[in-house]
């Protein structure tokens, strides 16, 4: 039981640490990172006023990459657990409304879209299904946490019944399972190997209950970064640089999803998996938030620097994370035992 909570704190605040260390570069390319910030980004920093989407952050504070995790607990704990996209709405909507998430370029291209059919009384699912972005990865990490590798459907069928209200598309479906399974292993304390392979399995699963679309699939982009990973085992510059250029670092699914896996997969450890993904160039903030919510799950809160844990709590004081452990923990004991 102590084992799994180090772990559920784990997932928590690994994805909050990636996310608040990955803003002040996000969506910039690598050549900027670097010459904006005179080296390499090695702690965490304010958005730079230039940046048009971090101008909106400062130092230590997450996006809505974890804004919208946090929110898809809460509507969960609402319906007792039971995944109603009209709940899942209702508390997207209020919590975009809140920080005015329309109007400040903080939300992705398909969730906005989304959202704003919801808002309108629209029907939503003809931007659904072509939804490519990963805003239903970004905020995923946490439902993997709730299950163990023995239940795979069932985390399939949660994964796509929360990810449905703003995406629907089979790539969708697959990358947001890909990144909750690497998850589940994670917390399984399943080694490396397993982890990623677990999350293809996950990933191959959900793909087929999506609307098809024409792009790239993640398992097989998974299957590049991985082998990346392996090749440059020693060289974490280059295989950065190859990630960023090979797999990509954009804000599609089929980029960012298999890019954060592999990450994870090559760092291993949340303070190291932060920085090298606020470093990256792209969606630096996305990137980590996944990447290093894995690490979280597979290494637990123990690992974390104090003082970074510390630094996260002062400056998000909307939310204690700590506050979702025990409902998780419940949930994940009825569900498994």
């Amino acid at each position: 039981m102590q084992n799994q909570t180090d772990k559920l704190k784990g997932v928590l605040y690994g994805q909050a640490i990636g996310d608040a260390m990955g803003m002040p570069g996000e969506l910039w390319p690598v050549e900027r990172i670097q010459q904006y910030f005179g080296g390499p980004i090695t702690t965490f920093l304010d958005g730079p006023t230039t940046n048009e989407v971090a101008v909106n952050f400062t130092r230590g504070q997450y996006t809505d990459d974890t804004n919208q995790a946090l929110v898809i607990l809460e509507a969960l704990m609402e319906s007792n657990w039971v995944p109603e996209t009209a709940v899942f709405g209702k508390h997207l909507l209020r919590w975009a409304d809140a920080i005015d998430a329309f109007d400040q370029n903080i939300l992705g291209p398909s969730s906005k879209a989304a959202l704003l059919a919801l808002k309108s009384g629209a029907d939503a699912h003809p931007v659904t299904v072509s939804a490519l972005t990963n805003g239903c990865a970004m905020r995923i990490a946490p439902i993997g946490a709730l299950f163990d590798t023995r239940h795979c459907q069932e985390l399939v069928d949660m994964v796509c019944a929360v990810t449905q209200v703003t995406h629907s598309s089979d790539v969708a479906f697959a990358g947001a399972a890909m990144v909750a399974g690497a998850v589940t292993a994670a917390m399984d304390d399943l080694d490396w190997d397993d982890i990623v392979g677990f999350a293809m399995t996950a990933s191959a699963a959900a793909k087929d209950y999506g609307v098809p679309t024409w792009s790239a699939a993640v398992v097989a982009r998974l299957q590049i970064g991985l082998r990346l990973a392996w090749e440059n085992a020693d060289d974490p510059e280059r295989f950065a640089r190859l990630i960023y250029e090979t797999v990509g670092t954009g804000t599609t699914i089929s980029e960012s999803v298999p890019a954060a896996v592999a990450i994870a997969y090559y760092t291993r450890d949340v303070q190291r998996c932060a920085l090298f993904c606020a470093n990256l160039g792209g969606d630096t903030d996305t990137i980590g938030a996944m990447a290093t919510a894995i690490c979280g799950a597979k290494n637990g809160y123990h690992s974390i620097l104090p003082e970074w844990i510390t630094l996260i709590d002062e400056e998000n004081p909307e939310h204690r994370l700590l506050d979702y452990v025990v409902p998780m923990q419940s949930f994940r004991n009825s569900t498994l035992f």
